[in-house]
């Protein structure tokens, strides 16, 4: 069955702004996704992938894979990363690739401050073929929309792509701030007429305690917070930690009564030293809860744990990460 995409029904110039970026429920083990100033933190080789399916039951729901690799380079008191990322939204894909480098600033033997910044293109495409219109002819081996604003075929656009970042990281607590689509871009499907995609910039705040209770169980509360201006949205979560292996928790998103979203419930362990995985499974709040039985979430994270690349590592007592 074709997707209805009413929204690219018109019959005027079409001037589109992109939706904010994709919701990912376990983004408090994912921080380099969000902040290329991230990047090496994790103070080896880190290599983390993710799948989302959103608002599973509706059809043309939003399908994510994530997938970067970060590492630190101490020899250019720095950190290095590759993001990669997939996103299927009915008729619609966005991917993007993006190459990240950061530089550190040791404030004092418990603390560092990162700048990083990120370069890449992303790039959109449209299928045809899962659209249908008002007018459109579709019998037998006739499948025309007539109507120039929709292509019958694969549309394709590219645009480069600007991230920046800076990030606090100390014993205690880390906070990052970061943004994306830093040029604002304006894009066009060659096979479209009149149409005018706007990459609009989103802002990223992440915020994080690392707090030991016990000699065994730690807990790690966060904070998120995206907004492209016109819209924002926050998530609180709070994870427990066991015996530096087990590890489960709970998240809420949305700020006031019009905009609760979900709440989430987060569980994973490591597989080994070197590989953890988690799961984590979105409730609906709101009315789209009428239609879906919620949302899925997979990450798999290896951390190589020894030091990797040339240089000798700051003289600064490092945060030890719960991943």
């Amino acid at each position: 069955m074709r997707l209805i995409f009413t929204l690219l029904l018109f019959c005027c110039t079409l001037t589109l702004t992109a939706q904010q970026a994709p919701q990912y429920s376990m983004y408090m083990l994912n921080i380099y996704r969000f902040n290329p100033a991230y990047a090496g933190l994790d103070n080896s080789l880190s290599a983390t992938g993710v799948f989302r399916k959103q608002w599973v039951d509706i059809p043309g729901s939003p399908t994510q894979q994530n997938l970067n690799v970060h590492m630190p380079l101490y020899i250019l008191r720095g950190g290095f990363g590759i993001d990669v990322e997939n996103e299927n939204l009915g008729a619609e894909r966005n991917t993007s690739a993006t190459l990240s480098y950061n530089y550190w600033i040791p404030l004092n033997k418990k603390s560092l401050l990162t700048m990083g910044i990120g370069a890449g293109v992303v790039q959109k495409a449209l299928d045809g073929s899962k659209l249908v219109a008002p007018d459109g002819i579709y019998q037998g081996t006739t499948f025309t929309h007539n109507d120039g604003n929709l292509p019958t075929g694969m549309a394709t656009a590219i645009a480069p792509t600007l991230s920046a970042g800076v990030y606090y990281q100390s014993e205690i607590f880390e906070v990052g701030l970061s943004a994306n689509n830093l040029l604002g871009t304006s894009i066009t499907y060659e096979e479209i007429d009149l149409t005018n995609i706007i990459l609009d910039r989103n802002y990223f705040l992440t915020f994080a305690l690392n707090l030991e209770l016990t000699s065994t169980l730690t807990v790690h509360p966060s904070f998120f917070a995206k907004s492209d201006i016109d819209q924002t949205q926050m998530e609180i979560s709070t994870l427990l930690r066991y015996n530096d292996n087990i590890f489960g928790g709970a998240s809420f998103r949305g700020y006031n009564a019009e905009s609760i979203d979900a709440v989430v419930l987060i569980g994973g362990f490591k597989l080994n030293e070197k590989v953890t995985l988690a799961y984590s499974y979105d409730l609906s709040l709101s009315a789209v809860n009428s239609v879906t039985s919620g949302s899925h979430e997979i990450l798999l994270n290896y951390n190589l744990n020894r030091p990797f690349g040339a240089g000798v590592p700051p003289k600064i007592i490092y945060n030890p990460r719960f991943l």
